[in-house]
């Protein structure tokens, strides 16, 4: 899904997540959340007619050679896990061409006891998270009785990961780019953004163009199909979370027949516009920050007040401030306003992070910018040596052929931002400049909006979580809807994505439907 600079769940912000352990309730509304989610239907899924259709049951002779292929599995660089490589074609559209991709694929056996249940995959999210690292955090992790039945699975989708990744940048240039003022004042200023965004496609076109027309989201779930039958499994069992929702609920809608268990935890809403996704996303941010600011104003050490009306205003000033003089912040580099943002913004993902983006502020009080420089860099997915991993161009890359662009230029974007500030009046602005990602891509999009309904398929598990600041509950509220085996699970707290992060209530749920297959009626929900 087409995020702003795009905000997505990293394996990092899943393992640092620590939610606290809370009570278990059934069937009634939970406190704090989005009221329009439970008072109508949301208004983009009832104007998108557009469903995915699936794919014919057979398995057609030209794709056969990859069902039938042979994993060849061999200890990786610790002893516990397996790793194999699989081949899917480039373009499904002509298999058996000659051109392939070759996918790296990891699993953990299951550990017992208690019979093994098959394979369950993972994928944290993104687009352009790696699937095989999450899954070495889910394989010591997740609950013990899933471990237990279940090898833990993944496959680096392609043009992520170890799986012909995504290049486009050097260290240097991407540092220009993060940089890059997302909120400009003037003409020169919207000129230099628009530059970078142009700098960004042309690097992925020079470096990716053999991968860039092919690495769609239905392009990965025919790829997770072709693994679920070279590991064995009749139907696929699988966590997604956040744009691994997405990936997941494309399987189900592509495969309703082969669909086992699947838990989609941080929903995607397929039925949204880029545009809708970045406004709505804003919306997100903005409800979590309110959530940091009571929390931090409430405390006694707050670098923001002791209100949250004044710690936004705190947050206004700092962020303007960065924008007409960014602060050292070490190693001969500047926070300015972008970064700074970013900081912030990514601390939203869990609330565990939130100790330190106090601790960040404080130092930015006085005058460091070193504390909101490594929370953006930890986003950003950039080492200590100034180099980049491929998180984010892979992000792009699937974004951009998932979905049209959420707007053609700058003045596109200029009468967008009046809405996206009414929907988020802090962060609105930014999120409507950093929307332009995907303006001047060199490969046109494949995908569009449209629902997901997997008719026929078992039961499907879809997780909320009501101050969710990168999948706003209202989307998980949608694709249960949509899909016509949906069943929701909501959770009343904070932070993206709820399974396996410590709520005893959401484990206990989702372990019954992953072990035994047992599921609700309606809707359950953990506050």
């Amino acid at each position: 899904m087409q995020f702003p600079r795009p905000f997505r769940a990293t394996g990092t912000a899943l393992a640092l997540a620590g939610l606290l352990l809370a009570g278990c309730s059934s069937s009634q509304g939970p406190s704090g959340a989005d009221t329009e989610a439970f008072d109508a239907p949301h208004r983009a899924t009832a104007a998108v007619n557009r469903v995915l259709e699936p794919l014919p049951s057979a398995v057609p002779g030209k794709l056969r050679p990859y069902y039938e292929q042979k994993l060849v599995w061999k200890s990786c660089d610790t002893p516990e896990f397996q790793c194999a490589t699989m081949k899917a074609p480039l373009d499904y559209d002509a298999p058996g061409s000659g051109k392939d991709v070759t996918l790296e694929v990891s699993r953990k056996r299951a550990t017992g006891p208690g019979k093994r249940l098959g394979a369950l995959l993972v994928n944290p999210g993104g687009p352009g998270s790696s699937a095989i690292e999450y899954m070495r955090y889910a394989a010591v992790t997740f609950p013990a009785p899933v471990r237990a039945r279940y090898d833990i699975a993944a496959v680096d989708p392609r043009g992520v990961g170890r799986s012909e990744p995504v290049r486009c940048l050097t260290g240097r240039e991407m540092d220009a780019f993060t940089a890059a003022d997302t909120t400009p004042d003037d003409r020169g200023e919207k000129t230099a953004l628009v530059r970078a965004y142009k700098e960004f496609a042309q690097g992925c076109e020079e470096k990716s163009s053999r991968l860039l027309p092919h690495v769609g989201t239905v392009e990965s779930a025919r790829d997770m199909d072709i693994l679920r039958a070279l590991l064995g499994d009749g139907k696929l069992t699988y966590v997604g979370k956040s744009y691994g929702t997405f990936l997941g609920a494309t399987y189900a809608g592509l495969f309703p027949g082969r669909v086992g268990r699947l838990v989609l935890d941080g929903a995607m809403d397929p039925t949204l516009s880029a545009r809708e996704i970045s406004r709505t996303q804003g919306g997100g941010f903005e409800k979590a920050f309110t959530a940091f600011a009571e929390d931090c104003t409430a405390r006694e050490d707050c670098p923001l007040g002791d209100s949250v009306e004044e710690a936004g205003k705190q947050l206004d000033d700092l962020l303007r401030g960065l924008d007409a003089e960014p602060l050292p912040a070490g190693g001969g580099r500047r926070l300015g306003e972008a970064l700074g943002t970013t900081g912030v913004l990514s601390a939203m993902y869990a609330e565990s992070w939130w100790g330190q983006l106090r601790a960040a502020l404080k130092q930015a009080d006085a005058g460091n910018g070193s504390g909101l420089l490594a929370l953006s860099d930890a986003y950003y997915d950039r080492a200590p040596d100034g180099e980049y991993g491929n998180l984010m161009y892979a992000n792009a890359a699937v974004n951009c052929l998932d979905l049209p662009p959420a707007a053609q230029g700058p003045k596109e974007v200029e009468t967008a931002v009046g809405p996206f500030e009414k929907t988020s009046p802090r962060f609105g602005r930014y999120f409507a400049w950093a929307s332009l990602m995907c303006a001047y891509w060199p490969v046109e999009p494949t995908g569009e909006p449209r629902r997901i309904e997997a008719k026929g398929a078992a039961p499907i598990v879809v997780v909320g979580t009501t101050r969710d600041p990168a999948t706003p509950y209202r989307w998980a509220v949608s694709l249960a809807d949509q899909l016509d085996s949906g069943r929701l699970l909501t959770y009343d707290g904070d932070g993206h994505t709820a399974y396996a992060q410590g709520d005893d209530c959401v484990d206990t749920a989702v372990n019954r439907y992953l072990l035994e297959g047992d599921v609700w009626d309606g809707e359950h929900t953990c506050d």
